[in-house]
């Protein structure tokens, strides 16, 4: 454990609980610390194939600490903040964001930064910011519009609504939802499903390229990653093989 964060693996899945409940799991400075440190040991670690990120119950996380917003090292106002979100969109392990109550502001720009995010029926999605005169400074204005659209976007931000489970996934701001008590087996199983090769990582700094390209530029980009490249005609044969295997079972 690292303070108010809980450190797990489980095979070749690591899961990174926020335990901060007397504060409804908000993250103050010394935890932020320790998510961005997790983070980036994970990513260092060839043994993590996969990342598992969720909160405490009854809550995900009540996002930034308002009392205690001294910067920590490494953190700054600018716009390459070393923040818990910018450190999540820049390592290329996957992480799946576990939801498993209510995610506010802070904590929901942290789930948008996730690889994706499985839901509890418990879920609840709320931006705060406005309500407080605080504007987000972590990426909601740029991720959440990618997630839901532009206009449900605004409405989120400007009336601080809550947006239960069921509507979250009807927009896209989810990839699914479960029972609560099904969340961890769950998103767990999904972490164990990511095949541990280091395509993995090139796919998603290929879809994390593309999203700041138009359609032209990201197809050009993703042709030309492969330029070059050759293949093991037996290895794909024997993957093709396996897979096969592992989807009729």
């Amino acid at each position: 454990m690292r303070g108010h964060l809980h450190v797990e693996d489980r095979g070749g899945v690591r899961i990174l609980t926020i335990d901060r409940p007397e504060s409804r799991n908000a993250l103050n400075g010394p935890l932020r610390s320790a998510l961005r440190a997790a983070l980036t040991d994970a990513d260092r670690n060839d043994a993590v194939r996969a990342l598992v990120l969720t909160g405490s119950d009854p809550v995900f996380s009540a996002g930034v600490d308002f009392k205690d917003l001294e910067p920590e090292p490494g953190e700054t106002d600018g716009p390459l903040a070393a923040t818990v979100a910018a450190v999540l969109r820049s390592i290329r392990t996957p992480v799946i964001c576990a939801i498993n109550g209510a995610c506010v502001s802070g904590a929901l720009e942290i789930a948008l930064s996730c690889s994706f995010i499985v839901a509890s029926d418990r879920a609840r999605f709320a931006d705060t910011h406005a309500l407080l005169g605080v504007v987000p400074t972590w990426g909601m204005t740029a991720l959440l519009p990618r997630a839901v659209g532009v206009r449900k976007a605004r409405e989120m931000s400007i009336t601080g609504a809550f947006v239960d489970a069921s509507e979250a996934l009807r927009l896209g701001l989810v990839n699914h939802v479960v029972a609560h008590h099904e969340l961890m087996s769950v998103a767990v199983g999904l972490a164990i499903a990511v095949p541990q090769t280091a395509t993995i990582a090139e796919v998603l700094g290929l879809y994390a390229r593309g999203e700041d390209l138009s359609l032209a530029g990201a197809l050009t980009a993703e042709a030309a990653h492969s330029v070059g490249r050759s293949y093991d005609l037996a290895a794909l044969t024997a993957a093709g093989h396996a897979t096969a295997a592992r989807n009729r079972s």
